[in-house]
């Protein structure tokens, strides 16, 4: 008996597609389990939150007093009681008796020792104020005095260019000292700069030889004030 077959169902015929086919499949599957990556996934850790304050910002937070450190214990002085060791007898002062028949020294023969003057007095105090050249017969020499200072200052007046140039101004408060041979000494100022303290100090150091202030008839220290004023114009 022939076999008869259908050629329309001859596998032989599409084998070598078939065989492209499956190796396509296996390549690109190899190609896929290579590549094929995996991640580890990353634990969210839960992050703490901060309770709210009890206080508002604006709340004024109550100040607490720390308590004061303990006092350091002060042992009591020892008082030593020494023994009297003395064997002189005291002294007794004898004072004579008064009577009707004493004799009275006048108070005009005892002579006052008046104690010596010393240090500064200041020039509204003395007895005899200093007197500036020239003012030796002023009938206010106090007055002739300020006049002639004042005379004196405008006339060595000289503001210095560097001050002038920064705008510096102010007033320089100046004092020295009438010595007691009328000499002038220990000046000391308090200005707003240097520069104005050191032209008020060249003014100063200028004055005259005057005439010394008395105490009691004796040559004493006077001090003296007076404000020098740089003004810009």
């Amino acid at each position: 008996m022939e076999a008869k077959k259908n050629e329309k169902v001859q596998i032989e015929k599409e084998s070598n597609l078939y065989f492209v086919l499956a190796l396509c499949l296996v390549l690109a599957l190899t190609y896929v389990a290579l590549e094929w990556k995996t991640f580890h996934k990353i634990p969210v850790w839960e992050v703490a939150k901060l309770d709210k304050p009890d206080f508002l910002p604006n709340e004024e937070i109550p100040f607490i007093k720390p308590p004061e450190p303990p006092k350091p214990k002060v042992a009591p002085p020892i008082i030593e009681i020494l023994p009297d060791i003395s064997d002189e007898p005291e002294s007794i002062i004898d004072i004579p008796e008064v009577d009707q028949t004493t004799e009275i020294t006048p108070l005009e023969s005892v002579v006052f020792e008046e104690p010596p003057v010393d240090g500064e007095i200041i020039f509204v105090n003395v007895e005899e104020k200093p007197i500036f050249p020239g003012c030796e017969d002023a009938t206010d020499k106090y007055s002739c005095f300020q006049e002639m200072m004042q005379k004196h200052i405008w006339k060595n007046f000289n503001y210095p260019e560097t001050a002038i140039d920064l705008g510096i101004k102010g007033k320089v408060h100046i004092k020295f000292t009438i010595q007691k041979d009328g000499s002038i000494g220990n000046i000391q100022m308090r200005g707003p700069h240097k520069l104005l303290e050191d032209e008020a100090s060249r003014i100063i150091k200028k004055l005259p030889k005057m005439k010394p202030g008395k105490q009691r008839g004796t040559p004493v220290k006077v001090p003296f004030s007076i404000p020098i004023n740089f003004v810009l114009q």
